[in-house]
C-alpha cells in the first residue's frame, strides 16, 4: 500500500520536479529600474535597552554619499541587567501589535517574578502581567509579551514604558518611537497571508515578497524534496505537511514542529541550499510521526542531514567528519559530550559527527536494523541521554556507547582526506561561527537558540505579518550581511583564502562595534565600500540584496519599496564615494 501511495504522489509532481534544480543560491530574476519613493524617517532603537551603534541617515541631495557612521547614544534605562527587544523589528508604526522580549541576567533568580508595563504613565494603560519563563532552544529565562500593546489608537512620535517586575520592586523607564503608519513601505502594506496546495503540503507565504515571486518554482521544489523524505523514511504519506515560508532568515532558514518553517528570501546570508534545509525539515516531521519513546537529540539531528544528504549543501558525510580528527582541525567532539548537551555544542562540528554516525550505524547494522533501536530508546528521571543511548545499543547489538564510538573513530581514520575538505570544513565552522555573532549582536531575533519564531496559525488568524517581514535594517546589517553573501560565494568556488580574508573583515567590523569605535567600518576599504554602498543606495530608497564589486565597479542587486522584484544596479567609484553609471 505504501509503494502504491508514493507512486501516485510521484505521478502528481513528476512533471514539476525531474528538471528542477535545487536553489543553492536562490539566483533569481530581475527587472528594469523603477525608482521608488524616498521616505526619510528616524530608526527607533532596537532593542531600546541596549547602546548599539545605528547609522542616523541624513537627506541626500546627490547620488554620491560619503557616509559617516554614528553610535546610538539612547538612555541606558536604570535597571541596566534587564535587556528589552521589541517585535516587530525595525521600525514601529502606529497599528502595529507590539510584543515585549525582557529577558533576565545570569544569576538573578526572576521563578517566581512577574513583570508589568505601563504605557505613557500615569493615564496611559497598563498591559496585562506576565511571569518569566524559558524561551527557545537555550531555555533562557524571560517575560514575553506577545503581541500585547495595540497601537492602533495611539499617535505617532515618543511613547513612554514604565517596566516593574514584581515582588522584586526593580523599575525602568524606556521610551519608544511610533512612526505615522503613512510612513510604512507599500510594500509591507500590501503585504497578506496567502496559501496555495501542492501534491504534498499546504503551504502558506506572505504576499509581496520573494516567496510570491518565486511561488511556482519553490512549491515544485517542496513536492520534490518531500517526494524524496516519504521514499527515504519509509513512511506513509498520510495528510499534507504544512510549510510556512518565511521572508526573513530566523537560525539558519528551517524549524521544525507540528509544521515546518523556511526562510526564502533573496539576501539569504545563512547561504544554504534550500532544497536541503526543506529535506532536513521535512525528515524531521516524518521523524516525530513515526515515533519511539525517547528520540535523542544526537540521532534526530543526524538522521535528518544523514537523510538530506548533507547540512548545508551536499556533501560526504565521512569524508567531512573525518577532518575533525587529530592531525587534521582537531576538533572532534566526544559523542558521549555531543550526546548530553548536543544544542550547546559546536553547530557544525555536531551536526556533522551526528549525521557520521547515523551513516556509519547503517552501513554496520542496516536501516531497518538502526530503525528499531532508534525507536525504542528510553529515559528514566534525571538520566543522561549519553546513558539511554548506552543501553538501547546494549540491548539492540550487544555494544556499549564507548565502543561504538571506538569502532567509528577507527573507520573515520580509515576514510581519505583532501586539503580541499579541510579547508571546507574549517571554512564553514568559521563563517557559521561568525554568522550567530552577527546575529546575537546586530540581529538577536535571528539567533537559533533564541529565534523569534511564533505560532505561524495564530499569526494568520490575526492577520499579522510583520513580526517575520520586519527585521534589522540600517546600512550595517545591509553591509554586513552582503559580506557575508560574498564570503559565502568565495567557499562554494574554492576560494578559500579570500573567504577567510572577507571573514576577517567582518569580525574586524563587529569587534569594532562591540568595541564602541567610532566608525567600524573604516577597518578595511571592503568594508568601507560595502557601507558606502549601502547607505547610498538605501537613502534613494533601495534595500542592497547582493554587491559585487570589481575594483572601481561594483554590481548590485536590489529591491524598492513597492514591489519584491530584484533590481539589477550598475555603480563606479568616485573617490571615496560610489556613484550609479548611466
Amino acid at each position: 500500500m505504501r509503494r502504491i501511495l508514493i507512486m501516485i504522489f510521484i505521478l502528481l509532481i513528476s512533471g514539476a520536479c525531474w528538471s528542477l534544480s535545487p536553489l543553492l543560491n536562490q539566483s533569481l530574476p530581475t527587472s528594469t529600474i523603477t525608482y521608488p519613493t524616498r521616505t526619510d524617517a528616524a530608526i527607533p532603537p532596537s532593542p531600546a535597552s541596549t547602546v548599539t551603534p545605528t547609522f542616523t541617515n541624513t537627506p541626500a541631495s546627490t547620488w554620491a554619499i560619503t557616509p559617516t557612521f554614528t553610535p546610538d547614544t539612547s538612555p541606558v534605562p536604570s535597571s541596566e541587567s534587564f535587556t528589552v527587544y521589541y517585535h516587530p523589528d525595525d521600525r514601529l508604526y502606529v497599528g502595529d501589535l507590539v510584543s515585549f522580549e525582557v529577558i533576565s541576567p545570569p544569576g538573578i533568580d526572576v521563578k517566581d517574578a512577574n513583570l508589568h508595563v505601563q504605557v505613557d504613565p500615569p493615564s496611559g494603560p497598563t498591559l496585562d502581567p506576565v511571569n518569566f519563563n524559558p524561551w527557545g532552544i537555550q531555555g533562557r529565562d524571560q517575560a514575553t509579551l506577545l503581541w500585547i500593546w495595540d497601537t492602533h489608537d495611539e499617535d505617532p512620535g515618543m511613547h513612554t514604558l514604565v517596566f516593574s517586575i514584581q515582588p522584586d520592586k526593580l523599575s525602568w523607564t524606556e521610551q519608544v518611537t511610533l512612526l505615522p503608519s503613512t510612513d510604512m513601505p507599500q510594500v509591507q502594506v500590501d503585504a497578506s497571508w496567502a496559501t496555495t496546495q501542492t501534491a504534498c503540503c499546504t503551504v502558506f507565504y506572505i504576499t509581496n515578497t520573494a516567496s510570491e515571486r518565486d511561488l511556482s518554482t519553490l512549491t515544485s521544489l517542496i513536492d520534490e524534496q518531500a517526494m524524496y523524505s516519504i521514499e527515504e523514511m519509509d513512511s506513509d504519506f498520510t495528510q499534507p505537511i504544512t510549510v510556512t515560508i518565511l521572508p526573513r532568515l530566523l537560525g539558519h532558514g528551517g524549524f521544525a514542529s507540528s509544521d515546518i518553517s523556511v526562510s526564502y528570501l533573496d539576501r539569504n546570508y545563512a547561504a544554504n541550499s534550500l532544497a536541503l534545509v526543506v529535506h532536513h525539515e521535512m525528515i524531521h516531521t516524518l521523524d516525530g510521526q513515526l515515533g519511539g519513546d525517547f528520540r535523542p537529540n544526537i540521532f534526530v539531528e543526524g538522521l535528518a542531514v544523514y537523510m538530506a544528504g548533507g547540512h548545508y549543501k551536499p556533501e560526504p558525510l565521512m569524508p567531512r567528519a573525518a577532518t575533525l580528527l587529530d592531525g587534521y582541525l582537531d576538533r572532534y567532539i566526544t559523542l558521549k559530550t555531543l550526546a548530553n548537551d548536543f544544542y550547546s555544542a559546536q553547530h557544525e562540528i555536531g551536526y556533522l559527527e551526528a549525521a557520521s554516525l547515523i551513516e556509519y550505524m547503517i552501513r554496520t547494522y542496516g536501516w531497518e536494523e538502526f530503525s528499531t533501536f532508534y525507536r525504542d530508546i528510553h529515559i528514566t528521571q534525571g538520566e543522561n541521554q549519553s546513558d539511554a543511548i548506552d543501553a538501547a545499543l546494549q540491548a539492540h547489538f550487544s555494544v556499549s556507547f564507548s565502543q561504538l564510538e571506538k569502532d567509528f573513530l577507527s573507520t573515520l581514520k580509515q576514510e581519505s582526506v583532501s586539503p580541499a575538505w579541510v579547508d571546507d570544513v574549517h571554512g564553514t565552522v568559521a563563517y557559521f561561527d561568525t554568522l550567530r555573532r552577527y546575529q546575537q549582536l546586530l540581529d538577536p531575533s535571528a539567533y537559533f537558540r533564541t529565534a523569534w519564531l511564533l505560532d505561524n496559525k495564530a499569526m494568520r488568524e490575526r492577520s499579522i505579518v510583520a513580526d517575520y517581514l520586519r527585521h534589522p535594517n540600517t546600512p550595517q546589517n545591509l553591509a554586513l550581511e552582503t559580506l557575508f553573501i560574498t564570503a559565502s560565494h568565495e567557499m562554494e568556488t574554492k576560494q578559500f583564502t579570500t573567504a577567510f580574508q572577507t571573514l576577517d573583515v567582518i569580525n574586524s567590523i563587529l569587534d569594532g562595534i562591540e568595541n564602541g569605535t567610532k566608525d567600524p567600518f573604516s577597518a578595511s576599504t571592503m568594508a568601507a565600500d560595502y557601507f558606502s554602498i549601502s547607505v547610498s543606495l538605501q537613502q534613494q530608497g533601495f534595500e542592497v540584496q547582493r554587491i559585487e564589486i570589481d575594483e572601481n565597479a561594483a554590481t548590485v542587486y536590489v529591491t524598492g519599496s513597492t514591489e519584491p522584484n530584484l533590481i539589477e544596479l550598475h555603480l563606479a567609484r568616485s573617490g571615496e564615494a560610489w556613484l550609479l553609471s548611466p
